[in-house]
C-alpha cells in the first residue's frame, strides 16, 4: 500500500471509531457534514480524496476535533503499557495485579488515582460534581500515569469508554484488553466483593445491567485484544492475555 493510501486508510479507520463512539450511522455522520452518505462511506473507506475542509466538517459531525482525527497512530504492539477494560466485574483488579506481578511491572486503578486528584470518593465526585467533570479528572490522571513510565499494568474504569478523547488517548499508548464476562458474573462478582448497591432499590438491576453491556459492547470491541474472564480463574485469565499480547 503506498503511503498516500495508508495515510486514508488511517484517517478512515479513526473516522469511524468516531462515529461509532458518537453512535451515529453513516447517513446521520454524511447529514450533519452536509456531504453526500457515498463521500462519507468512501472517506471511511479510505477511497475519498479527502479535503481539508471536508475533513474538518466529517470530525465536527463524529464529535471530535481535525487535530484529534490527525494525531499520531495508534500504540505500536511494542508498547509495554497494558490497558484493561471492561464493565464492573470484568476481573481488571484482580487480573491486573497478576498480569503486573507476572510482568515485573507497577500497576495502577485509575479510579483509585481519580480520588486521590479530586481528594474524594466517587461517589462524592459523581454526586457532587457530576460525570463530566469525573471524566475530567479521569483523563488528568490518565496523563499523570503515563508520565510515569513506559512499562504498567492499567485497570482502567468501565465508563471510559463514554469519554472519546480519552479512550482514543488510552489506545493510543496502550496495548488495550477487553476482559469480557456474562452478564451474571458482573452482577455476582459485584456482590461477592461485598457491594450489595446492584439489587438494593433495583429490583431490575440485571436488566440494567444488560442494557449497559449491550451499549458498550460496540467500544469495548474496539480494544486491540478480547480474552473472556467467565468460568476461568484469575491466574489462568492473566495467563492468557499474557499469551495475546505476546502474539503480538
Amino acid at each position: 500500500m503506498s503511503s498516500r493510501k495508508s495515510i486514508l486508510a488511517d484517517l478512515g479507520r479513526r473516522l469511524r471509531e468516531a462515529r461509532v463512539q458518537a453512535g451515529l450511522s453513516l447517513t446521520e455522520l454524511a447529514e450533519r457534514a452536509s456531504v453526500s452518505r457515498r463521500y462519507a462511506t468512501d472517506a471511511e473507506a479510505g477511497r475519498a480524496n479527502l479535503s481539508v475542509l471536508k475533513l474538518h466538517d466529517l470530525a465536527r459531525a463524529a464529535g471530535i476535533s481535525l487535530g484529534d482525527l490527525l494525531e499520531a497512530p495508534l500504540a505500536s504492539k511494542s508498547s509495554e503499557r497494558v490497558a484493561l477494560i471492561g464493565l464492573r466485574g470484568a476481573g481488571k483488579s484482580t487480573v491486573g495485579r497478576a498480569l503486573a506481578l507476572a510482568l515485573e511491572v507497577p500497576f495502577v486503578e485509575l479510579d483509585q488515582r481519580v480520588e486521590t486528584l479530586a481528594g474524594a470518593t466517587l461517589g462524592e465526585i459523581f454526586s457532587l460534581s457530576g460525570e463530566e467533570r469525573f471524566h475530567a479528572l479521569e483523563r488528568e490522571a490518565l496523563e499523570d500515569v503515563l508520565r510515569e513510565g513506559e512499562r504498567v499494568v492499567i485497570a482502567a474504569g468501565g465508563s471510559i469508554v463514554a469519554s472519546s478523547e480519552t479512550f482514543a488517548r488510552l489506545r493510543e499508548t496502550c496495548r488495550t484488553v477487553w476482559l469480557r464476562a456474562e452478564p451474571e458474573d458482573h452482577y455476582q462478582r459485584v456482590l461477592d466483593q461485598g457491594d450489595r448497591r446492584p439489587m438494593t432499590n433495583h429490583p431490575r438491576a440485571m436488566a440494567e445491567l444488560r442494557s449497559i453491556l449491550a451499549r458498550r459492547e460496540p467500544l469495548y470491541a474496539q480494544c486491540e485484544i478480547e480474552v473472556l474472564t467467565s468460568g476461568k480463574g484469575v491466574d489462568e485469565v492473566a495467563s492468557e492475555v499474557r499469551a495475546r499480547l505476546d502474539e503480538g
